[in-house]
């Protein structure tokens, strides 16, 4: 039997997607097909029926998919017991993210990763924070990142970071030229939030309600991207982590305005299925996480202006910050 084929199949079901499972094994579509078809005709049987959108598992293929993934999963464990006795890096890591944890931040994580250990393979996945779990339950990531992270039953969560919640508005706002607010001043106005579904929704309407503030609710959205593209447009306001804005504040698309009498912030976690037993490379990977990227050598990705501490906050040098407010009058009303 042919390893990769097997490893193709089953990431093929797991995505629901010949070309998604393609790319993940660096192969042409056309390929990720014929691996299932030497399967298929190695077994005498039909794994998948194509007639149907989108295709569905036989019954021979659920039975075989469900074989499959446990013989894969034996064998990652065998072959990392294998490295370790060399001190080897080796091996594929799936992680899920949420959205709001993109490129900006995890790039340099990224990119320092593949310098340490080039012999292992890491696959990142944005996704929403309900499918990030359901990929760790079915064994279809390693780590996930989440925010607020769920722990107990099949979860473990280790502690990432701790990014600052700050109110953003579109420049011609009138709270725009504030450098701070107090958070009564939020009374009233119109206001773009997640949806309902999301723990950070449900965590912002009771910090709302304990500080005797309503928001006249205009749009919700699942996640960050749309809720900065709405208050870009002048719908509304939103409050929401401070290192998801920093790209739009630097370029005069949104203001972020501190919230002086609260202290909220957006615990992120690494979740993990708790007895599954994490790889050396996942491992490793987790390790890297909690290092600060600024001490990655040669590391460009982060500017003065996009400097993270190890916690995820922002950090200022002594003149910047005298500064910042006075750089966002200047760009109030540019798009």
């Amino acid at each position: 039997m042919h390893f990769k084929n097997v490893e193709i199949f089953c990431d093929v079901v797991t995505r629901l997607s010949f070309s998604k499972a393609a790319e993940a094994h660096s192969v042409s579509q056309s390929a990720a097909s014929q691996a299932v078809g030497a399967l298929e005709k190695r077994l005498g049987t039909k794994l998948i029926d194509r007639s149907k959108r989108p295709f569905e598992l036989t019954s021979a293929g659920q039975v075989y998919f469900n074989g499959c993934r446990k013989m894969l999963d034996s064998m990652r464990k065998l072959e990392d017991e294998v490295r370790q006795v060399e001190d080897k890096v080796v091996g594929r890591v799936r992680m899920a993210a949420i959205y709001s944890v993109g490129l900006l931040q995890m790039g340099a994580y990224v990119r320092r990763y593949e310098e340490l250990y080039p012999e292992a393979r890491l696959q990142v996945e944005y996704l929403h924070p309900d499918e990030v779990y359901a990929r760790l339950l079915n064994d279809e990531a390693d780590l996930g990142i989440v925010s607020f992270p769920k722990e107990g039953g099949e979860i473990g969560s280790i502690p990432w970071q701790e990014q600052e919640m700050i109110l953003v508005v579109p420049p011609k706002h009138r709270l725009a030229e504030n450098e701070s607010i107090h958070i009564s001043e939020l009374n009233g106005e119109d206001y773009v939030a997640f949806t309902s579904e999301l723990r950070i929704r449900r965590k912002l309407d009771r910090w709302l309600k304990d500080a005797k503030v309503s928001v006249h609710v205009i749009h919700e959205f699942d996640n960050t991207e749309n809720i900065k593209r709405a208050v870009e447009i002048g719908s509304g306001v939103a409050i929401l982590p401070e290192p998801t804005l920093r790209r739009e504040v630097i370029a005069g698309l949104l203001c972020s305005v501190k919230l002086e009498d609260v202290n909220w912030f957006r615990p992120l976690g690494i979740v993990h299925k708790r007895h599954k037993t994490l790889s050396t490379a996942a491992e490793k990977l987790v390790e890297l996480l909690h290092e600060d990227p600024e001490t990655f050598s040669g590391n460009g990705t982060l500017s003065a202006e996009n400097r993270l501490d190890v916690n995820g906050t922002k950090t200022e040098s002594n003149g910047e910050k005298s500064t910042r407010h006075k750089s966002r009058r200047m760009t109030t009303g540019t798009r």
